[in-house]
């Protein structure tokens, strides 16, 4: 069986929202060809170091489907983010 998948671009804040001390971070996400934006928006408000409030709209800045070429790029700009490596490597450690 053959998976089709979509491709993200998620624009996600870290930080402290709402003291003007966060960060805004793209991250890619490859899911189902079956998931749509708001399945997408609820992967990405549960990662990792995403703020989290009531509703998933303040945690996300922008999220759109893109193509595969511009996924690869996009992870591979993700891990030079030093913000993204020192995320990851301290879940590691959690």
């Amino acid at each position: 069986m053959i998976t089709k998948w979509k491709y993200w671009r998620v624009i996600c804040r870290y930080g402290h929202v709402g003291r003007k001390k966060e960060i805004s971070v793209a991250r890619y996400i490859r899911t189902e060809n079956a998931c749509n934006l708001m399945d997408v928006l609820n992967i990405a408000s549960r990662m990792p170091g995403v703020k989290k409030r009531k509703d998933i709209t303040h945690s996300i800045v922008e999220a759109k489907c893109i193509n595969k070429n511009q996924y690869e790029q996009g992870i591979e700009v993700e891990e030079q983010n030093l913000y993204v490596q020192n995320l990851l490597k301290n879940r590691q450690v959690d």
